[in-house]
């Protein structure tokens, strides 16, 4: 069996079939491989956060921004595989995230629980507007299927949302 060298083969595209025309698989995969670098920046802010928090309601917040974390990991690989089942192309390194992201990093030394939740609260909000306008480009090129999972995640998000900012109010 001889095999031919990597720089001589043929490369074939990476072009899932799809019937939503050229246009609607670049702008549409681009607007979910963009969003997917944001969901990767909140992902691992709220990780980060989860990680460093301290003072007198740890627990419920390590653990709440814990299962945070695993709901927006789990969106990932579902936005990336939209962008491929439409037939486009997504994320391929960390470099191409920060490129990308719209979600600001947090790398200061110390945040305080409240300034930490209340900076989630804000990016989630952010998060929901890119979704929705994720989801008007979707809609432009009636691509219901990838619509459909946006707005589950748009619920998530204002879940999250409502979540973190329950938790910053004060009870006075």
């Amino acid at each position: 069996m001889t095999h031919t060298p990597a720089k001589m083969r043929e490369i074939a595209p990476l072009r899932t079939p799809s019937d939503l025309g050229e246009e609607a698989t670049r702008d549409i995969a681009a607007a979910l491989t963009t969003l997917l670098a944001d969901v990767f920046a909140l992902y691992l802010k709220t990780k980060n956060f989860h990680w460093h928090m301290s003072g007198p309601h740890f627990r419920d917040y390590h653990l709440m921004l814990d299962d945070q974390g695993e709901q927006l990991f789990a969106m990932t690989d579902d936005i990336a595989e939209r962008a491929r089942k439409v037939g486009g192309t997504t994320l391929r390194s960390i470099g191409q995230i920060h490129r990308l992201q719209r979600i600001a990093d947090n790398d200061a030394d110390f945040v305080t629980a409240q300034d930490m939740l209340a900076e989630l609260a804000q990016d989630n909000q952010q998060l929901t507007a890119f979704l929705r306008a994720t989801h008007a480009v979707c809609d432009e090129y009636n691509d219901v299927a990838t619509a459909s999972v946006i707005e589950n995640w748009i619920d998530q998000t204002e879940r999250r949302t409502w979540f973190l900012y329950e938790a910053t109010r004060s009870n006075h």
